[in-house]
C-alpha cells in the first residue's frame, strides 16, 4: 500500500517562504504525476500545481511566479517551494501521487494527510 507523508507546513508572515515535501513509499512502479491541492474550510479544493514524471509542470494562475513544484524521482518525493506568500494562500495543503497498478491495470491517486499552511498578514 502506497503511503504519502507530508512535511514543511507552518506559520509564516506575509511575504515569507515555506517549502513543503511529500515522500511516497510502497509503490511497485515508477510514479506518474505528482502534485499539490489545497483546501480552505467551506471552499472548494484547488489544484495548486502538478508535475509529470518527465518534469512538465502546471500551476494555478494565482501562484504562478511565486510557487515552484519539483520532484526527485529517485526518492519518490515531490516538493512545493512557496515564496512571497499571501494571506490567501492559507489552507491545508495535500499532496497526491498517481500510482500505476501494473501493465494494463490503470492507476490510482494516493493522498497525503495534509499539512496546514498559515500566512499571517
Amino acid at each position: 500500500q502506497v503511503q504519502l507523508v507530508e512535511s514543511g507546513g507552518g506559520l509564516v508572515q506575509a511575504g515569507g517562504s515555506l517549502r513543503l515535501s511529500c515522500a511516497a513509499s510502497g509503490s511497485a512502479f515508477s510514479i506518474n504525476a505528482m502534485g499539490w491541492y489545497r483546501q480552505v474550510p467551506g471552499k472548494q479544493r484547488e489544484l495548486v500545481a502538478t508535475i509529470s514524471s518527465s518534469g512538465s509542470t502546471n500551476y494555478l494562475d494565482s501562484v504562478k511566479g511565486r510557487f515552484t513544484i519539483s520532484r526527485d524521482n529517485a526518492k519518490n518525493t515531490v516538493y512545493l517551494q512557496m515564496n512571497s506568500l499571501k494571506s490567501e494562500d492559507t489552507a491545508v495543503y495535500y499532496c497526491f501521487a498517481n500510482i500505476p497498478l501494473g501493465f494494463l491495470r490503470g492507476a490510482v491517486d494516493s493522498w497525503g494527510q495534509g499539512t496546514q499552511v498559515t500566512v499571517s498578514s
